[in-house]
């Protein structure tokens, strides 16, 4: 059996410290300066803070849950309505910027439900990821497959 060096830092055991490092030159007589547990680093940069996983995710589900505004951003989505109507024109098509609004809050309030739809199927299904055989079961179940 091989033994790793992993295997000294199972969770509960706590690790073993060194004694500190005598100074040379000094016998330990002379008073120095107060040694600080870990390592020395300067106090003008905080620390950046490290959340556990998952903690992020569920901070950032609250946030969009509190919010109103829209989700994807406006001038790629405007790109996007524009060129998919240029495949159905010959005619360059003019849109008005309420016009646009109104499509892609409707746009994004569709993909919300069915991103909702698709995680109660992957519930269901005793994941927590979605797959996109989830998103295509909730469009089959809402008999928007034709799409």
């Amino acid at each position: 059996m091989r033994h790793d060096s992993s295997a000294g830092r199972r969770k509960g055991r706590t690790p073993v410290r060194r004694p500190p490092m005598p100074t040379p030159g000094g016998s330990g007589a002379t008073p120095s300066a107060p040694r600080r547990s870990g390592p020395s680093r300067p106090s003008t940069s905080p620390r950046k803070r490290r959340f556990r996983p998952g903690t992020k995710a569920l901070m950032e589900i609250r946030r969009f849950q509190k919010s109103t505004d829209l989700l994807i951003r406006k001038m790629p989505f405007s790109r996007l309505v524009r060129e998919v109507c240029q495949g159905f024109s010959i005619t360059a098509l003019r849109w008005q910027v309420v016009a646009l609004q109104a499509l892609q809050e409707a746009t994004e309030s569709f993909l919300v439900l069915l991103f909702s739809d698709a995680n109660l199927c992957a519930i269901h299904a005793k994941r927590v990821t979605i797959f996109p055989r989830d998103i295509q079961l909730a469009r089959r179940i809402r008999g928007v497959d034709c799409l």
